[in-house]
């Protein structure tokens, strides 16, 4: 089978995209689908989200760069099915680089075709910084569907149509032809607040066809599982979080006919 590669990106930052790769990644590895996350937020709280260490030179700086393999930077997880190439604090350099360099845009898709030439993996999930910069575009370039996560309140919405318009000229311009929204998931939603049911319908109305029928719940579960280095699952198994994302997952493996048929690393 081959392997689908999803960028989870917003130009905002705070509205659970992080919290929604790395917890939708390790439910689908839950599900049996091998799953590599890539951590490419200098941030790297996708990586201590997993409960896994900062290491220099363990990033996709290098490779980005021309020096070094990708492949070599996958790092377990302890998780089943679960894979992950960390960040560190070198790759905010990148940003700056990149765009000095020739074909800054399809630097991360060279990076990554021998992994998804590999077939170790179903599905793969990059994490971005919370900006539309050089790394954020690339991912974008990078992959084959965007996934954005959306914070149920208005100024949330403002940003949509800015990230939609990034997709469409990627696409006209040829970098990457074949991008595709995957969909859009509600986070932070609360559903005893007039807001939440606004803004969710409001969405609804625009891009329903697009809407996962899962929206992720505002819970405090949520915020404290990185804290201690570990998913919703590890955390608070039973959780309305974990139990959203699980049906995220489901919803995500029904939409993209996601299966197991590889054998992990």
């Amino acid at each position: 089978m081959p392997t689908t590669v999803f960028t989870i990106a917003n130009q905002k930052g705070g509205v659970g995209k992080t919290t929604t790769a790395v917890n939708l990644a390790a439910a689908l590895a839950e599900k049996g689908i091998p799953t590599l996350l890539i951590d490419l937020d200098p941030q790297a709280n996708a990586t201590s989200s997993l409960g896994v260490e900062k290491q220099e030179g363990r990033s996709l700086y290098g490779p980005l760069r021309g020096e070094g393999d990708a492949l070599a930077m996958v790092t377990a997880t302890g998780h089943a099915n679960l894979f992950l190439i960390p960040s560190e604090e070198d790759l905010a350099a990148a940003e700056i680089e990149l765009a000095q360099s020739e074909n800054f845009l399809l630097r991360l898709r060279g990076v990554l075709e021998p992994i998804r030439a590999g077939g170790a993996y179903r599905a793969i999930i990059i994490d971005c910084p919370p900006a539309l910069g050089i790394l954020s575009m690339n991912s974008l370039a990078a992959a084959d569907f965007l996934l954005i996560t959306l914070q149920c309140e208005y100024m949330a919405l403002e940003g949509l149509g800015q990230i939609l318009r990034n997709v469409e000229r990627l696409r006209t311009a040829g970098i990457n032809a074949s991008l595709e929204l995957g969909g859009v998931v509600m986070t932070m939603y609360d559903s005893r607040t007039n807001l939440s049911r606004q803004v969710l319908e409001e969405v609804r109305k625009h891009l329903a066809e697009k809407l996962f029928a899962t929206a992720i719940p505002r819970t405090v579960r949520l915020s404290e599982a990185p804290s201690f280095g570990k998913t919703i699952f590890g955390y608070d198994p039973s959780s309305a979080g974990a139990l959203a994302y699980r049906a995220l997952a489901l919803e995500l493996i029904g939409r993209f006919g996601l299966a197991s048929e590889c054998t992990p690393p």
